[in-house]
């Protein structure tokens, strides 16, 4: 078989590598942020039931705008939302992924602060759109003077935002949205995926959709739901930006099991979000115990943590997996990224982080 670039492959995809954190057999996985607590067995019943049902219907295509699915979030998210201003998709990737085929594209731009998700260029690049790099502080917080400089220089048609920011784990503060909102001239993105895991008294950009037609507020399953392998993520926003999207959006893109699997998940919410304290409960554990140990951590609203090796990340990353623990070397030098799990999980990282003193 050719090599890729033997092919007439487009010019800005030569020489990439896709996207993936390593999927490596050992005995502690806590590298992709995913929930380590299994779906209990109530929910998986009820799943099983909904995905039943779809089955002998198989030969016809699903509800191509998925209007039940989208009550059930809106019902979920609160806020006064309704199903016209949700939308939903093969996760948080494909609806970012639909935002900018709407909103970006060949002559338009879209920024992010960095260090940020790493698919936010990925996405720009894979829809013609040019992707502006901004910075955030040496600490990795961003200020809304800071932000609002760096939006005024490049005038981006669409700004991401990330709230708990991945991979430093810290929620933005209000007032980088409201002050982004007032200069960006496009749409602002804020990427909520970490948000249910976020400390108490954080404000979620839900609130302030009202009033802000430009703003999007998008949010997945995979995480506090622990639903990563159902694939769901939705979108929260004025009824003109889920026109927008469905303008985009391949036909009958998410599928009656997906559909289904979902309203059963979202049916039995209580169930599935009750392993977010415990999560939290971890997060906190790990970041107290590094700091104690002298590690610089970065403050974390998600489910994982930032933290400093003292050296070369790469080999400190080889001497977690050595001991059977897999983290995530996120290409920020000196630093590394790791999942909060079970305490079961938690003690064998702590031990393994032993091997770095």
């Amino acid at each position: 078989m050719s090599a890729i670039d033997d092919l007439p492959i487009r010019d800005d995809l030569r020489g990439l590598s896709p996207y993936g954190a390593p999927q490596l057999d050992v005995p502690v996985r806590l590298n992709t942020n995913e929930n380590s607590y299994p779906v209990p067995e109530p929910v998986v019943d009820a799943i099983g039931k909904a995905l039943a049902a779809e089955l002998r219907d198989l030969n016809r295509y699903p509800d191509r705008d998925a209007v039940a699915l989208r009550a059930d979030l809106a019902a979920y998210l609160g806020h006064g939302l309704t199903v016209e201003q949700v939308w939903a998709a093969n996760g948080s990737n494909e609806i970012q992924q639909q935002l900018l085929q709407a909103f970006g594209g060949p002559g338009r731009s879209a920024l992010g602060f960095a260090p940020a998700y790493s698919m936010h260029p990925l996405l720009a690049l894979g829809t013609g759109t040019r992707w502006v790099p901004a910075r955030r502080g040496a600490d990795f917080g961003l200020t809304a003077d800071e932000a609002v400089a760096q939006v005024r220089e490049h005038r981006p048609d669409v700004v991401f935002l990330c709230s708990p920011n991945n991979p430093t784990g810290t929620a933005l503060d209000p007032a980088v949205v409201a002050a982004v909102l007032a200069e960006a001239p496009g749409m602002v993105v804020v990427d909520e995926a970490y948000a249910e895991f976020a400390r108490p008294g954080t404000v979620s950009a839900l609130a302030v959709l009202p009033g802000h037609p430009r703003l999007v507020v998008t949010r997945t399953m995979s995480k506090a739901f622990g639903f990563a392998g159902g694939r769901l993520g939705y979108l929260a926003a004025d009824p003109a930006v889920v026109a927008a999207v469905q303008l985009v959006r391949l036909p009958y893109h998410l599928s009656a099991l997906t559909q289904a699997a979902a309203r059963a998940a979202l049916a039995h919410r209580d169930a599935l979000l009750g392993t977010v304290e415990a999560i939290m409960g971890q997060r906190d554990r790990i970041v107290a115990e590094l700091r104690a140990r002298g590690h610089r951590v970065a403050d974390s609203d998600a489910n994982f943590v930032l933290f400093a090796v003292g050296g070369d990340q790469a080999v400190a990353w080889h001497t977690l997996l050595d001991a059977g623990v897999l983290v995530r070397d996120v290409g920020l030098p000196g630093w590394l990224r790791v999942t909060a799990g079970t305490p079961a999980e938690t003690d064998a990282f702590l031990t393994a982080m032993e091997r770095l003193q």
